[in-house]
């Protein structure tokens, strides 16, 4: 039997508790470092697929490692399950309607991608048994995407240093290989300390610690003069040091994200804003501690890897969406904002015509492959891949979980993921990384050439944008709750 047909037939005959699993996790929405009851129903899953499960890695106790099979070439799913905060839904409704007394959402479709990643890892497992080949599939439970940059931290403790290769996906309203990158970041807080004074008496014994964030916000905004184009440094105030205008603060804080193409430009760019950091202080008599937060490397996509992985989508096919399907993502259509529904339907009509574009919007899911395309001008987020991307070849998909023209971190999204219209995107999801990792089981060539072009990238370094000293921001009570439910 071929690849594909096994692959198919692996995923088909789990889709039931591949639903179950999904729903499990998309109604326990969990933020991120909490998904405690998300991560475990992952690893009992996994487990009960014959899968040896270490859980607790790199200091996170809602990461996880399950792995199959012996030998190389190894290849690495990656899972996420964090959901988002303010996007609570109820499931396959197209009007707002939160779920009473929940207040966290999977807005961005991580409960889909979590569960068609697991599906790819046990389809690979079948395919191994199968055929008997030599090759081990690891599925990696990576929790904290969204706030946290879960798998920084897993890169750093070393997690993906033997792999061979790395895929996985995204849900969004089309089908495509990832071609593009992301931004590097940086997330850092700067704190200022003074001494209180009386602002009217005594003005001249204080020390002012807002005085330094407002000099230092000064100094970054004309800074943006003189950095590449493409960085972006934004901020907020954690802390202004009191209610009383008549107190100098003697305390104060406030919080950059930093990011740029490239992880070495960003880190150029921390260096720059640490000195006017310095400058702020020295100004005002405070003092500034630097504490870095974390960060994320820009995503490299891998040209060999994600090539192949084009090729499987190709040989899968688009989510099979019926006419229900097309209803159901008809009425998400029009719950979405009048504006952006209207640029949608623009872009459709100068894409294809207006006959064409009214046929689309009766039933906007997306049932076609876009090209291969390296030449797509860079995302302006930042995503956590990005740093296993400079330890091992990788290469992501984009497969349509909701309706043409929805966009991420929103209700809609959460609605429509736990839904048919989520299922048989995670479900394809499932078919098209598992056909990937199998083409590289049988040639385990192509591995070799991925990690030449990761080495003439990168150089072979990568530089962990998180110091040694950052610990995973874990909230309090997660690892005692996390040892209660037996993770």
């Amino acid at each position: 039997m071929e690849a594909k047909n096994i692959v198919k037939e692996a995923v088909a005959k789990r889709a039931p508790a591949l639903r179950e699993l999904h729903h499990k996790i998309w109604e326990s929405a969990e933020l991120g470092y909490e998904e405690v009851q998300s991560a475990l129903a992952l690893r009992d899953f996994m487990a009960a697929e014959g899968f040896a499960v270490e859980t607790g890695v790199a200091g996170i106790p809602t990461a996880f490692v399950a792995s199959y099979g012996s030998g190389k070439p190894i290849i690495g799913i990656l899972a996420e399950y964090d959901a988002l905060s303010q996007l609570s839904q109820q499931p396959a409704c197209p009007t707002k309607d939160p779920i009473p007394g929940q207040e966290g959402g999977h807005g961005c479709g991580h409960s889909a991608l979590g569960t068609g990643s697991a599906a790819a890892a046990v389809a690979i497992k079948d395919y191994l048994d199968a055929t008997g080949k030599s090759g081990t599939v690891r599925l990696y439970g990576c929790p904290a995407e969204e706030n946290g940059w879960g798998k920084t931290f897993m890169a750093r403790a070393g997690l993906y240093d033997d792999l061979d290769c790395a895929f996985t996906w995204h849900p969004f309203d089309n089908n495509a290989a990832w071609t593009f990158s992301s931004l590097a970041n940086v997330s850092v807080k700067f704190k200022f300390f003074g001494r209180t004074a009386h602002a009217a008496a005594a003005p001249q014994a204080g020390r002012s610690a807002l005085d330094s964030c407002e000099i230092m916000n000064v100094g970054v905004n004309y800074l943006r003069e003189h950095v590449i184009p493409e960085a972006r440094m934004h901020y907020a105030y954690l802390d202004v040091g009191g209610t009383s205008p008549n107190v100098v603060q003697d305390h104060a804080c406030v919080h950059y994200f930093l990011r740029a193409p490239k992880s070495a430009q960003v880190q150029e760019i921390l260096a720059r804003v640490k000195d006017i950091a310095k400058g702020a202080a020295l100004i005002c008599g405070t003092e500034c501690v630097c504490e870095i937060q974390s960060g994320m490397s820009d995503y490299i996509p891998n040209p060999t890897m994600t090539k192949l992985l084009y090729e499987s989508l190709v040989e899968m096919g688009a989510p099979e969406f019926d006419e229900a399907d097309g209803e159901l993502a008809a009425k998400f259509f029009h719950s979405l904002d009048d504006e952006l529904r209207q640029q949608v339907v623009n872009g459709l009509v100068k894409r294809y015509g207006e006959e064409r574009a009214k046929e689309i919007v009766a039933a906007p899911l997306n049932k076609a492959i876009d090209p291969l395309d390296f030449n797509i001008v860079p995302v302006a987020g930042s995503t956590d891949v990005g740093d296993v991307s400079y330890v091992t070849p990788t290469a992501q998909a984009m497969i349509a979980g909701f309706c043409i023209g929805t966009t991420p971190h929103t209700w809609q999204v959460t609605g429509q993921t736990d839904s048919s219209i989520g299922e048989k995107g995670y479900l394809k999801a499932g078919e098209v990384l598992a056909l990937a990792a199998a083409k590289v089981i049988d040639c385990p060539e192509m591995a070799a050439k991925a990690r030449e072009e990761l080495v003439a990238e990168t150089g072979g370094v990568y530089n962990c944008p998180a110091p040694d000293d950052v610990l995973p921001p874990i909230p309090e009570g997660v690892a005692q709750r996390a040892k209660e439910a037996g993770l």
